[in-house]
């Protein structure tokens, strides 16, 4: 079991629900507060409750919460888009994960968030800027097109894209960003949005590397002909039964990700097979899930 299936297991039930519509809601009560009417000398709403780190220091200690109720922008369209999109996402992410989950993983990058807001005013010469929740938001962004990349948006209401490309624009311009920015607070900010991402996904995307690297490495030695210009057939041939695609083309096989090396199976076989470990030696787990992946 998994740190966090136990952490889960333990605290599960002080998880808080629905927490995307609560943050949402708090940053609409944020936005018309700051759009009514002030007296003379008014202080705005909305810069009264950003994180600044200096500000917190001097007694205002409420802006270490509050700044999370920053509407994601001041013109009324583009906050709606805003809350719409992150109530798409994150209501997903909670279906998908269950609410303590996405609640760690926004607890996570809250507290990255902070940190790394005092940190870079702590090094940074001259008074603090305010540190934004956007990067936070963007992580949530980013996990929901881990789940799901083929999600398509419309942007303006007419293009479609699909979000697996918006996800990639995003990561290079975080990259970018961290490697021209003029000031450490936005460098500090994208390493606190990429921290909870990468410990959620991090196991993932090297199984995924690896599986590339597995992939890669059968085709080219299945595929001997590309060193002569030509291009063969990939041929896929079940260990267990000796079935391949070249006499059953309507079979479908899969290349077991627990198994050592490359291991081929077909469908029937891929549920029920002694997983090779390592060579010589067998996980005896007959009946456990292959875990194939598609080649």
């Amino acid at each position: 079991m998994s740190l966090l299936s136990r952490l889960e297991s333990k605290f599960g039930r002080y998880a808080v629900p629905n927490l995307t519509v609560f943050l949402i809601a708090g940053q609409v009560v944020a936005y018309l507060a700051d759009s009514a009417p002030r007296g003379p000398g008014g202080a705005a709403v909305l810069e009264s409750i950003q994180l600044i780190p200096q500000q917190v220091l001097a007694g205002e200690w409420w802006r270490v919460v509050t700044f999370l109720f920053v509407p994601p922008a001041t013109n009324v369209l583009f906050a709606f888009i805003g809350w719409y999109l992150f109530y798409l996402m994150g209501t997903s992410l909670e279906a998908n994960w269950g609410p303590f989950r996405y609640s760690v993983y926004l607890a996570i990058g809250y507290l990255a968030s902070v940190v790394a807001a005092f940190a870079s005013w702590s090094v940074a010469a001259g008074p603090a800027l305010p540190a934004s929740n956007l990067f936070l938001y963007g992580s949530v962004f980013l996990a929901f097109a881990r789940f799901y990349p083929e999600f398509v948006l419309y942007i303006m209401f007419v293009l479609p894209v699909k979000i697996k490309w918006l996800a990639w624009l995003t990561w290079a311009t975080y990259t970018w960003n961290f490697l021209t920015a003029d000031a450490w607070l936005p460098r500090m900010m994208i390493v606190a949005a990429v921290l909870n991402y990468l410990l959620f996904f991090g196991h993932d995307i090297l199984r995924d590397l690896k599986h590339g690297h597995r992939r890669l490495r059968f085709q080219t030695r299945a595929m001997p002909g590309r060193a002569h210009g030509t291009r063969g057939p990939l041929v896929h041939e079940c260990r267990i039964c000796g079935l391949t695609s070249t006499n059953s083309p309507r079979t479908q096989f899969r290349y077991c990700s627990r198994c050592d090396g490359d291991r081929c199976y077909c469908l029937e076989h891929l549920d029920d097979h002694e997983h090779v470990v390592a060579e010589g030696i067998v996980e005896s787990e007959v009946g456990s899930r292959g875990g194939g992946h598609d080649e």
